[in-house]
């Protein structure tokens, strides 16, 4: 495999897909949906958030969901709570609950002063202020390692674009404080809530992080996918950091979620947890995902929020690369969602659909499939490179 760094999964689409949708979805579907994922061999699930229903009706009945649905051995249940009360809330319910804590110290703002304000009502310098407090209740822990970061990373819906240069010159500044006092920044947050992302700016983010403070090994990205970057960020993110680092990704089953604050509502979205996670098993990466399960997931949640979410494998289906997953030749013409779902529920989708073949379709490369054989031999093999059909076999 390739020098790809750990990577980490977690599942959000109970409470960041559920956030953004209608506050009326019955708990038994929401609690129904939950133990479907915990069967796929996700081993991370955000299970919903303890935030007042004042805001987020949507979560109003998160302790009912909690005490409701059955734990799988092995996955790590946890919820978000953005305040003391929250957390409390979330101790009742420990186990099947794990309490979330960040492995570091951190200190972190939003680059965006709208986006704060308007999301949890402080601006970007309230969210400083705390930075002191977070440094000494280290030091009192005699915490030797932390962490720094940032939210609206690159961009902001109200204020534009954010050049990596100011990224970098917050990061420094935070990274300047723990250096004050002897702490060793090993961690470094990058949050991504109005889908300003894209594959260059991560890219060049993490390696001038990298470049400036080798000894960071670990890094949290939370992409949104508004603008349909998150996944292309992600890889690009994979693919610039090495075997040792680590990175933490997320993202919703169908990429269905968003923000009522950033201005795009159910826009916003995240990757398709179906499509990152199909792309890393491609590139070679375990994740012990059931990506057949994870399917059936996601239809399950288009049912529950009665629409079309905005993945793709769930709709066209992974890749076929065994001779059992192969498409039938001479199936008919596949126009539609419901008839491309054969890949799963089998020829009747397709079923009465027009058929122009006047004689069956057969090929030569579908035969050595067929008999256990490639469809191309290598440069020093026979086929087809040396049929008396291929124009250059003698070159």
């Amino acid at each position: 495999m390739p020098d790809y760094p750990k990577i980490s999964y977690k599942e959000e689409g109970m409470r960041e897909g559920m956030q953004i949708e209608d506050a009326q979805i019955s708990v038994d579907d929401k609690v129904s949906l939950l133990d479907a994922l915990s069967e796929t061999g996700l081993d991370q699930i955000v299970v919903g958030s303890f935030v007042s229903p004042r805001w987020t009706p949507q979560m109003e009945r998160i302790d009912e969901i909690v005490t409701k649905f059955t734990p799988k051995p092995g996955v790590t249940y946890t919820a978000l709570a953005l305040n003391a009360r929250g957390v409390e809330r979330a101790r009742a319910y420990s186990p099947p609950l794990t309490i979330e804590r960040d492995r570091y110290p951190r200190l972190s703002c939003h680059l965006c002063d709208v986006f704060a304000r308007r999301n949890t009502n402080r601006s970007q310098m309230q969210e400083m202020e705390r930075w002191p407090q977070v440094i000494a209740q280290a030091q009192e822990l005699n915490i030797t390692e932390a962490g720094i970061g940032c939210n609206a990373s690159w961009g902001s819906n109200f204020l534009g674009e954010f050049p990596v240069d100011s990224l970098m010159v917050l990061l420094e500044k935070q990274h300047a404080m723990w250096d004050e006092v002897g702490i060793e920044v090993r961690s470094v947050s990058l949050g991504d809530p109005m889908s300003h992302c894209t594959p260059a700016k991560v890219e060049e983010s993490i390696y001038r992080v990298k470049e400036q403070w080798p000894e960071i090994t670990h890094f949290r990205l939370h992409l949104h996918n508004g603008r349909n970057m998150a996944i292309a960020s992600a890889y690009a993110a994979i693919r610039t950091l090495s075997s040792e680092d680590t990175v933490e990704l997320d993202g919703t089953i169908g990429g269905y979620g968003g923000c009522p604050y950033c201005g795009n509502g159910r826009a916003t979205g995240m990757a398709p947890s179906e499509d990152i996670l199909h792309m890393m098993e491609d590139m070679g990466v375990e994740t012990g995902v059931d990506i057949d399960k994870l399917i059936d997931c996601v239809w399950m949640a288009e049912d529950i929020v009665g629409r079309e979410l905005y993945g793709h494998v769930s709709k066209a289906g992974p890749r076929p690369k065994t001779l059992d997953k192969l498409y039938d030749m001479n199936m008919p013409f596949v126009e539609t969602l419901e008839q491309a779902k054969h890949f799963k529920v089998g020829p009747e989708a397709y079923e009465g659909g027009i058929s122009p073949y006047r004689e069956p379709i057969t090929s030569p490369y579908r035969e050595r499939i067929e008999q256990g054989l490639p469809a191309f031999d290598d440069a020093t093999g026979d086929f087809p490179w040396k049929q008396d059909w291929f124009p250059a076999k003698d070159l």
